[in-house]
């Protein structure tokens, strides 16, 4: 436990599991109340499950095991009302919004040729959409605070062009392009927009193509190095990204803004 986000409060999407919870945990531990919020629902063009209303809850229940304050909704963040209707009932509880957190996502695997309009679609409106919308709602809460940190989650799908995942690396390359517009339109409220960049996480979004890639990789094989880490690390865990969200989040990064903080063990180097 710390006090590295005393006071503050935040509002993380895709909360219910994976690096979404993991975030609210590390914030929480540093003295964060957090509003989340997660869509609970599954997609046709999505291979694996998503968080579950039950995910949600037990995301809640570890928070307040911390001794914070958590207030988590089911909503879908390409819904842009109900993102509105959730902040703002976070806001009107715990009196301010300083940090907002856009990590929900989706992710499916196909070539190029394979990729149907529906998964387009889909992963478009959640990962970039979804986004956009998550800063829209947020953002007048940030002003009204006198300031605050956004940070996006991207990839490092949205510095190189990975194969196999089209769609997903059309969005994460488009939401740093919204993030670097919004640093600079936001500058003056003293608010700051930043992206991370993770490297594979072990979560169902990234695990659940393993077999796909291995198979598509035996295929060409000249695409394999593409997702080879130089560090001797696989997979990395949530809560190592929720560091770099938190220092983000933090008044350590206060001059921070328009930046790509990767978090990829060398992935992009290659």
């Amino acid at each position: 436990m710390g006090d590295r986000l005393k006071g503050k409060v935040a509002f993380i999407t895709g909360a219910g599991r994976g690096q979404g919870r993991a975030h609210a945990i590390r914030l929480a531990q540093e003295g964060a109340d957090i509003i989340a919020i997660d869509a609970c629902i599954n997609f046709d063009t999505v291979r694996y499950d998503m968080a579950s209303e039950e995910d949600l809850q037990e995301t809640v229940r570890l928070v307040e095991a911390l001794d914070r304050r958590i207030i988590a909704s089911k909503v879908d963040v390409r819904d842009a009302p109900g993102l509105a209707k959730a902040v703002g009932d976070g806001v009107a509880e715990f009196g301010k919004l300083d940090v907002v957190v856009a990590n929900a996502a989706i992710c499916s695997w196909q070539k190029w040729d394979d990729t149907s309009a529906q998964v387009w679609q889909d992963t478009l409106d959640v990962n970039l959409t979804g986004v956009w919308n998550t800063m829209v709602a947020c953002t007048p809460h940030l002003i009204a605070n006198g300031g605050g940190s956004i940070i996006a989650t991207s990839s490092t799908s949205g510095i190189k062009g990975t194969p196999w995942l089209g769609p997903y690396v059309a969005a994460k390359h488009g939401v740093v392009g919204i993030v670097r517009m919004m640093a600079n339109e936001l500058a003056r409220h003293n608010i700051r927009v930043n992206t991370v960049h993770p490297t594979g996480v072990n979560t169902p979004l990234a695990t659940n193509g393993f077999e796909v890639l291995n198979q598509f990789i035996a295929e060409d094989p000249k695409m394999g190095p593409i997702f080879t880490n130089p560090m001797p690390i696989d997979l990395l865990e949530p809560v190592e990204i929720s560091n770099a969200v938190l220092f983000l989040a933090s008044d350590e990064s206060q001059w921070v803004t328009g930046t790509q903080l990767k978090v990829d063990a060398g992935n992009t180097n290659i």
